[in-house]
C-alpha cells in the first residue's frame, strides 16, 4: 500500500511538471513523518524515498537515533524554537522555517554552517508562523549577512481552500517573492518549498521545487507515541 502511494504521488509530480514544461527531476518529494513510526519510515526508505521531514525536535532526535543507520537527509519544517537549535547540529540539512533574527542568530551560533529557507506568512494569518510580507527583505538581508548560513530560498503553508484551485494565488507570491529577492540581492534562490498532500500540484505548476507530503503518503496522523 505504501508503495502504490509513493508511486502515485511520483506520477502527479510528473503529470503536474508536463503541464507546465517543467521536469520531474526539477522537485524533491520530502516525505513529512510527524507522528509516522520509525518502522514505516524505514519502509518508505527502501522503496526509494530518501527526503524526510520532522516537525517537533524531540520526536526527530527519537527517530534520528532509531534510523542512523540509514542514509536519510532530514529536513526540519516546523515552528523552531531558538532553545532547540542546538539539538538539531549536524543532524539536519535544511531548516525550512526560519522566520525571526533571533532564530538566525541562533542558527549561526550552534550549527556550524546551514542551509536554510526564510518561512513567509503569505495570507497572512495570525495562526501561522512565518516572517510577514513587508519584513521578508529585512530578514532575508540579515540572513545574507551570516556568513555560515546560506538562504536557499523559501517556504510557506498558504491559507486552506477546498477549492486548490484558491491557493493558485499564495503559491505564486511566494514565487514573486523569490524573485524579487533574487533581483535585490543578485542571488540565485534554488528552492521553494511550497505544497502539500492537498495541493502539491498547483504548487508545481507555479514553481515548487520541494513538496512536502504526509497525508497523502503515510495517511491520517496517529497522535500517540510513535517511535
Amino acid at each position: 500500500m505504501l508503495k502504490e502511494r509513493i508511486e502515485e504521488v511520483y506520477e502527479k509530480i510528473e503529470k503536474a511538471a508536463l503541464k507546465v514544461s517543467r521536469k520531474k527531476e526539477e522537485i524533491k518529494l520530502l516525505g513529512v513523518t510527524k507522528t509516522v513510526p520509525s518502522e514505516t519510515i524505514r519502509e518508505a526508505y527502501s522503496l526509494g524515498l530518501r527526503l524526510f521531514g520532522e516537525n517537533k525536535v524531540q520526536e526527530f532526535l527519537e527517530k534520528y537515533e532509531v534510523l542512523k543507520d540509514l542514509d536519510i537527509e532530514w529536513h526540519f519544517i516546523g515552528t523552531l524554537q531558538t532553545n532547540k537549535v542546538k539539538y538539531l547540529k549536524d543532524k539536519v540539512k535544511l531548516i525550512h522555517s526560519v522566520d525571526r533574527k533571533a532564530l538566525v542568530d541562533e542558527i549561526s551560533k550552534r550549527m556550524g554552517h546551514m542551509d536554510v529557507l526564510i518561512e513567509v506568512n503569505v495570507g497572512d494569518e495570525a495562526s501561522k508562523s512565518g516572517v510577514k510580507e513587508q519584513d521578508l527583505k529585512e530578514l532575508a538581508e540579515y540572513v545574507l549577512s551570516k556568513s555560515n548560513i546560506t538562504l536557499k530560498g523559501l517556504m510557506c503553508i498558504p491559507p486552506f481552500f477546498e477549492d486548490k484551485e484558491k491557493v493558485r494565488p499564495f503559491f505564486k507570491k511566494l514565487r514573486n517573492l523569490k524573485e524579487e529577492l533574487e533581483k535585490t540581492f543578485n542571488i540565485k534562490l534554488e528552492e521553494l518549498s511550497m505544497g502539500m498532500s492537498h495541493d502539491f500540484d498547483i504548487a508545481i505548476e507555479e514553481g515548487a521545487t520541494i513538496v512536502r507530503i504526509g497525508t497523502y503518503i503515510f495517511g491520517e496522523r496517529l497522535y500517540s507515541k510513535t517511535v
